[in-house]
């Protein structure tokens, strides 16, 4: 495993549709949920996604029972999407509980390389851009790989709790002046 991942976090744009899209088809192929994404699974398009995480950028065009929340892609060095992070700004009830102001993900392809880790760090710098000083941040019991992202980047374990059938772990990391 490398210790050190050279990545950025950009917003997505239109010329990110074909890499968007292949991003998206990957975990369909796993069965598993694209976290970090604002709701890509669900987008029939990716204008249509495109569209909606920029609403959802602004409190006054953020969808109904959603947070303001900004949405990036994390690209590597080779220009690849090796992850998305999605940084909500404030928590609603929901995501205190099983959400919390960030929420992430890593291509299938390209786990296991320290990733997630270095985007969560990206991402926290982030959220001390936004003002947020004491970041929350979740997982499911079984993502050994998120807790470790999250333990590698200061995560204090608060408690579990326990959500229709699934134990979310809440972490709660301090961000330094």
């Amino acid at each position: 495993m490398n210790s050190k991942k050279s990545i950025v976090l950009v917003k997505p744009d239109i010329t990110h549709c074909e890499f968007v899209m292949e991003y998206k088809s990957a975990f369909l192929k796993t069965g598993e949920e694209i976290n970090g994404s604002g709701v890509l699974s669900n987008s029939e398009s990716y204008e249509q996604w495109l569209d909606s995480i920029m609403m959802n950028e602004k409190t006054e065009t953020v969808k109904p029972g959603l947070v303001p929340a900004n949405t990036y892609l994390a690209i590597n060095e080779l220009d690849e999407i090796v992850g998305m992070i999605n940084i909500r700004h404030i928590l609603n009830e929901h995501l205190l509980i099983e959400g919390g102001h960030i929420g992430y993900s890593v291509h299938p392809n390209h786990r296991q390389k320290g990733y997630a880790t270095e985007i969560l760090k990206l991402g926290l710098a982030k959220c001390k851009n936004l003002n947020i000083d004491k970041v929350l941040v979740t997982c499911t019991t079984e993502n050994i790989g998120s807790r470790k992202a999250i333990l590698n980047n200061g995560g204090v374990l608060e408690n579990s709790v326990d959500v229709e059938n699934e134990t979310y772990e809440r972490y709660w990391i301090k961000l330094e002046d």
